[in-house]
């Protein structure tokens, strides 16, 4: 079975990935860690240069099979995380939070929310401190 990290290069996706290396490692279950998104230069989702390195480094180390993957390929972050879930043997995805007001998911939706809804595998869902 598989863990799915869904990261971002920010405090919620620090938590994901910690949490997620956290379970794999005590399960001894694959994980993969992939950072999906449309690119162009306003994608903030989209890990770059050092901060790719730093996270292969980490999951070299440890003692499971452990991959990070990156797609850039003018797909929606959601629709990359699907279909990553379909086409593997996903036991769980897990995402990170972040706290947003009110207006601020009426205004900017919540893509925590809608990979909640439309994923076929269980979600843990990850605070970031």
């Amino acid at each position: 079975m598989t863990l799915l990290v869904a990261y971002v290069p920010r405090p919620e996706g620090q938590a994901a990935l910690d949490a997620a290396i956290e379970i794999a490692v005590n399960n001894n279950e694959e994980l993969i860690v992939v950072n999906a998104g449309p690119g162009g230069r306003d994608d903030a989702s989209i890990v770059n240069g050092y901060e790719v390195e730093r996270v292969e480094e980490r999951l070299a180390a440890l003692p499971i099979k452990a991959q990070f993957k990156q797609f850039v390929r003018g797909k929606g972050t959601i629709e990359e995380i699907e279909e990553l879930v379909d086409t593997m043997n996903v036991r769980v995805l897990v995402i990170g939070l972040r706290k947003r007001s009110p207006v601020g998911k009426l205004l900017m939706g919540s893509m925590a929310q809608e990979i909640l809804l439309t994923v076929s595998c269980p979600v843990l869902a990850v605070k970031a401190n």
